[in-house]
């Protein structure tokens, strides 16, 4: 595996892993742990943002598998790169219940009012 692979397989990681954390933190009414977690997925990102499109598309996977919290935020982040296939996944969360489907409906709407801005051009 080359350097770069690697490092976009470790931020993917990181990205995942952070967010669940959070999901953990703010169950237990920690706030503040939850937010230390959300600065290191925003971090993740950034970083696989620099790597252009590859890093972006490296966090594609998330929003098919696992955990339904790491989904909605793949999917958020993703919704102006891979657009389509976000939403889809949003629209899907969104239906549910609880604070992942809260998450997906607020993301759709921040998007359809063209205020989001978690990876501008």
């Amino acid at each position: 595996m080359s350097m770069v692979a690697s490092k976009i397989q470790r931020l993917v990681r990181e990205f995942a892993d952070n967010v669940a954390a959070q999901t953990a933190a703010i169950a237990r009414g920690d706030h503040k742990t939850g937010n230390r977690h959300a600065k290191r997925y925003i971090q993740a990102f950034m970083a696989l943002r620099e790597l252009g499109d590859a890093g972006r598309d490296a966090l594609a996977p998330l929003m098919h598998e696992g955990r339904d919290d790491v989904r909605e935020m793949a999917a958020a982040y993703l919704l102006r790169h891979r657009h389509e296939e976000a939403r889809l996944v949003l629209e899907k969360l969104a239906r549910g219940d609880g604070l992942v489907a809260f998450a997906a409906g607020q993301a759709l709407q921040r998007w359809n009012e063209g205020t989001w801005q978690l990876d501008p051009p």
